[in-house]
């Protein structure tokens, strides 16, 4: 089945925003994830619901079908390994890799995707603590980690993914000492959402708005342990 770019980005970010929700995705979250109109989502869900990709229900939204998942899970699998690659190999920052990733992985090949696993020696997450879906195509599990905003004050956790949609974002949390692997303190909880924790990478504590709290998953020492 020949799919467009366009085609396979649209099924990468449902993926996503389904690994986020329980829920049928809404044609305003994967506007607001593409950042497009919704009359633009409506269109393009008319073509992947009539090639089989997607299953919609009036009102509530759409989920992947088996065989919209598969495509994704082969698009998101080519990005991660690629934001691994050009993080390790080439030097590229972590907050530069997304787009040069989204740029890529629709047109490398899998023998191509083979060696760059090679030679990363089977990765199974990418520089900002996603999975990478396996070369079987199975969905990888999620961490069992939560956003930061759901620790208390005197909380020490370790944080284990990091969301990679915002290169500013990125540069901040790196400028800061907070990325996978790194053990925080949560320092104070703002009632406004705002959550100050301190990095064993940095000297200064660092504020992360509600916004950007979301997309930081953590865990506990103990469950990262275990």
């Amino acid at each position: 089945m020949m799919l467009s770019d366009v085609m396979e980005d649209y099924l990468k970010a449902i993926y996503q925003l389904q690994r986020e929700s329980d829920e049928r995705i809404k044609t305003s979250a994967i506007a607001a994830e593409l950042d497009v109109t919704s009359p633009t989502v409506t269109s393009m869900l008319d073509k992947l619901e009539d090639r089989g990709l997607v299953d919609r229900e009036k009102y509530r939204g759409v989920t992947l079908t088996d065989e919209g998942e598969t495509v994704a899970l082969e698009v998101v699998r080519h990005h991660r390994l690629l934001e691994a690659y050009l993080t390790e190999h080439l030097d590229y920052d972590w907050a530069e890799v997304h787009e040069e990733a989204d740029r890529l992985e629709h047109h490398i090949s899998e023998n191509f995707e083979a060696r760059v696993a090679d030679a990363l020696d089977q990765p199974t997450v990418d520089p900002h603590g996603s999975p990478i879906p396996s070369a079987d195509l199975e969905p990888p599990e999620r961490p069992d980690g939560e956003s930061v905003s759901e620790f208390e004050e005197g909380d020490v956790v370790v944080v284990e993914e990091v969301a990679d949609r915002d290169a500013d974002v990125l540069s901040y949390l790196a400028d800061h000492g907070v990325e996978p692997g790194v053990e925080l303190e949560i320092v104070e909880v703002a009632p406004f959402g705002m959550v100050t924790a301190h990095s064993s990478e940095h000297d200064e504590p660092v504020s992360l708005p509600e916004s950007v709290a979301h997309h930081v998953r953590v865990a506990q020492p103990a469950e990262v342990e275990g």
